[in-house]
């Protein structure tokens, strides 16, 4: 028979071992590998962690994570911290993960190796898209703390290589948790204001932790977003974040920076002093290249008064050379006129001979066909009463008046009889 007392429930019995496995065991470090990593929207991590033989599941809660960087993948070899327990509703064995490091390499650098590699895929690295400096800005935007030693260091720069410019400082911290959301509220006040013609991000040096902020993905994209073309100066020459690599400079240094964003006055002033004595040069050489030119010039001119008489004369000579030229034309011309005149006078004759002869021959060839010719040879016309010639005795009728036409006149006959051949 079973003691009553010593029978438990199963609620009761993963209470008793729950509570046995977490004062038993304690917090400890555990390598592994990531398996079935599944992210639901609530935030929270669960995966399996295991090696060759055995594994675990584990379970990595939201308010947990702050302090991670990279993005954990399947495959992935981490060393975690967790406590030992189970989890009630499935009698599951489980680590609740505190704290998680990539096995191998620090949890910055793998973030940041995570970010580069990223980012780099999407173009924001790409040459081809950086924005070209001007050469000549007038104003100046410093992003940065303004009681650090880097604003100082970019002014004393310019004041000395550039002291035209205006230097706009958007004070900000570098440094600390969200210290990238401050940055990237500056950066944007200093872009979208459009008063400054370069922007430069700079802070100096320290560990991978300190210059964290520029390494924030959301800083990245703001700057790749910008329109004003960006100097980043992070950190020392050695140093490389995030942000050096959107940006459309990277200086090694603060100072580096400003001399980057500027050109030197003094080699202004010095090629400008040049360029002065070159065009002093230029133009007083083309001057007495043109002095010259115009002493020549000056011989060749004449004397107006001379020059009119010397036309006047021209003037003359073609006029008698004209009088004499129409004068030969008009006797060239007489004695053409005359010529033409006999031809035609000779032509005319000719024609009329020519045509008195054709208008006899025509007379001639007329009276021979003339009707009154004809009858002047003892022939006659017959006509009825309409006046129509009849050419045959059928056409006239017994009774009938018929006109009889001679050569010196007409005969009205009565027909009073007709006889046919």
């Amino acid at each position: 028979m079973f003691n009553i007392e010593e029978i438990y429930s199963v609620s009761d019995y993963i209470k008793l071992c729950k509570n046995a496995i977490e004062k038993s065991i304690p917090q400890c470090f555990v390598q592994g590998e990531i398996s079935n990593l599944s992210k639901p929207s609530s935030g929270h991590w669960y995966f399996t962690l295991k090696d060759e033989n055995s594994q675990v599941r584990c379970a990595f809660f939201r308010l947990n994570q702050r302090k991670i960087k990279f993005s954990p993948e399947n495959g992935m070899s981490v060393i975690i911290r967790g406590a030992t327990t189970l989890y009630p509703q499935r009698g599951d064995f489980q680590l609740i993960i505190q704290q998680m490091e990539p096995a191998g390499i620090g949890n910055l650098q793998l973030a940041f190796d995570q970010l580069k590699n990223k980012l780099r895929l999407e173009g924001l690295f790409d040459s081809d898209i950086k924005k070209e400096l001007p050469a000549f800005p007038n104003k100046i935007g410093v992003i940065s703390s303004s009681t650090g030693a880097v604003i100082k260091d970019i002014i004393k720069v310019l004041k000395s290589r550039y002291p035209v410019a205006q230097i706009l400082l958007y004070d900000t911290i570098v440094q600390g948790e969200n210290a990238h959301l401050k940055i990237i509220k500056a950066l944007r006040a200093a872009d979208q204001s459009k008063n400054c013609d370069v922007i430069i991000l700079a802070r100096g040096g320290g560990s991978l932790e300190d210059l964290w902020a520029f390494n924030e993905e959301d800083l990245a994209r703001v700057i790749y977003e910008c329109s004003t073309p960006i100097i980043s100066s992070i950190g020392h020459e050695t140093d490389t974040t995030i942000a050096d690599f959107v940006a459309d400079l990277r200086a090694p240094t603060p100072s580096a920076a400003a001399v980057s964003a500027t050109p030197d006055l003094n080699n202004i002033l010095y090629n400008a002093s040049k360029l002065k004595q070159y065009l002093y040069d230029s133009i007083t050489q083309y001057i007495e290249s043109n002095k010259t030119t115009l002493e020549l010039l000056k011989l060749k001119i004449i004397d107006p008064s001379q020059q009119l008489l010397l036309n006047a004369q021209k003037l003359d000579d073609f006029e008698l050379r004209l009088l004499k030229l129409n004068q030969a034309l008009i006797e060239e011309n007489k004695e053409k006129l005359k010529q033409l005149f006999f031809q035609l006078l000779a032509q005319t004759e000719n024609l009329i001979k020519t045509q008195k002869s054709d208008l006899s021959n025509y007379g001639n060839s007329l009276n021979l066909l003339s009707p009154l010719n004809t009858l002047s040879r003892g022939y006659t016309i017959t006509q009825d009463e309409e006046g129509e010639i009849l050419t045959s005795i059928k056409k006239i009728n017994t009774n009938e008046v018929i006109f009889t036409k001679f050569h010196d006149g007409k005969v009205a006959s009565k027909v009073t009889n007709k006889e046919d051949n």
